[in-house]
């Protein structure tokens, strides 16, 4: 989806209808720089404010996801759109883990042979050291190539105010995880808790 597009498109009801981005924050029980940041492009409204922001901008939830007023004509077609491209981001978010996962455990592989050889066959010291620091060089950049894919895939929900965020490279780094949840820090709500993930923004 077209966040830049939303993001205008957002801005340009709130005008019509008057409201500061100060007003509708207030009246969602935001903050005016959510919204603020809906309207540059910079993130998406939450699935669940998506039904009160287009009741107070006088939109439907398809001419949100599409960014633009729909003529009745193309409604359906519009909306055929939209659930095909959130399908195709869901396909993108499985592929980038797939590919995360996959690049993990290759690199910790070929590192932790290179370490074996190093400590099994015959070599000079220099070599020897040379070849683990290899090893070790092989591994941190194929977890951190790893983690950037993983990083990108889709989105992550927090478990107490239902906020969809992507979290900074520190945050996601060093939460705990399991296959679905990460600890993390909601930027809303500022509370730490276990995340589900989502594959879509």
């Amino acid at each position: 989806m077209d966040q830049v597009k939303i993001g205008k498109f957002i801005s340009q009801m709130r005008k019509e209808k008057g409201l500061t981005q100060k007003q509708l924050g207030e009246e969602l029980l935001i903050s005016d720089k959510t919204v603020s940041k809906w309207e540059t492009g910079k993130g998406m409204p939450e699935v669940s404010l998506m039904l009160p922001l287009c009741e107070k901008l006088g939109i439907n939830i398809n001419e949100l996801l599409t960014g633009e007023r729909i003529p009745d004509e193309d409604y359906k077609k519009k909306a055929e759109e939209n659930i095909m491209e959130i399908m195709r981001e869901k396909e993108e978010s499985i592929k980038k883990i797939i590919i995360s996962a996959i690049s993990a455990i290759i690199t910790i592989l070929a590192g932790c042979t290179l370490i074996v050889a190093a400590g099994i066959f015959e070599m000079e010291t220099w070599q020897r050291v040379l070849l683990i620091a290899i090893a070790i060089i092989v591994m941190v950049g194929g977890i951190a190539i790893a983690a950037i894919e993983d990083l990108s895939a889709g989105t992550y929900e927090c478990k107490y105010c239902g906020t969809r965020f992507v979290p900074s490279a520190k945050n996601y780094i060093f939460g705990a995880h399991t296959l679905t949840h990460r600890r993390l820090t909601c930027p809303k709500c500022n509370k730490r808790s276990y995340c589900k993930r989502r594959l879509t923004h």
